[in-house]
């Protein structure tokens, strides 16, 4: 049962929650777009602010830069809190880096898909599985061309991976939260599979 005696103690924890929901907010993507000369990434392509839109609207450049960023929220997310409070602060904000890309506070809790962070995420948790699924998104996406399959593919693999490499519950089973979170944001894209519209990379 909580007890007022206890709150000392979830104080830290929900400040890092909230911190790394607000890194995760960062709309890279639309930030990005608007530098070079996009007005709104919402209102063009796909309207979502991941990379992959960026990329069919403004090029690979801009959406390079928006990877970057975007994966770089869930590592700098994770490596404060895990320096911070150490790693059960880290699981913390490992969950809220990649619900703050999602469900973004500043766009009316509209987001991205997430994937870019939550590989991220899994990078910061441990190198190793972060170092495995980025080569089963690559392989999904060289066989398929498709994004959100070797999106979905990758972090659906991540728990796997950090059981696998870790054993560390903790982490497998945030990993296990955080792909669900992933899928869920790609129900259109999955409604587009399998009626055979989803667009491939580079069209």
């Amino acid at each position: 049962m909580l007890t007022l005696d206890a709150l000392p103690y979830l104080w830290p924890f929900l400040l890092g929650a909230v911190a790394a929901w607000l890194i995760g907010s960062l709309p890279s993507g639309l930030i990005v777009a608007r530098l070079f000369g996009h007005s709104d990434l919402r209102k063009e392509g796909s309207g979502n602010i991941g990379a992959t839109n960026v990329l069919r609207t403004a090029g690979r450049l801009p959406a390079v830069v928006t990877l970057v960023l975007d994966y770089s929220k869930g590592v700098v997310a994770v490596a404060i809190a895990h320096d911070t409070g150490g790693p059960d602060m880290a699981v913390i904000a490992a969950l809220f880096v990649v619900a703050g890309h999602m469900f973004n506070p500043w766009l009316k809790f509209r987001g991205g898909k997430g994937v870019a962070t939550a590989l991220g995420v899994t990078l910061a948790l441990s190198w190793q599985p972060g170092l495995v699924i980025l080569v089963v998104w690559l392989a999904v996406a060289g066989l398929t061309r498709i994004s959100s399959v070797a999106g979905m593919a990758s972090i659906i693999a991540s728990p796997v991976a950090i059981w696998m490499v870790t054993s560390d519950a903790q982490y497998a089973g945030v990993m296990i939260l955080v792909a669900f979170l992933v899928v869920v944001r790609h129900h259109a894209n999955i409604r587009r599979l399998l009626t055979g519209r989803e667009p491939r990379i580079g069209r």
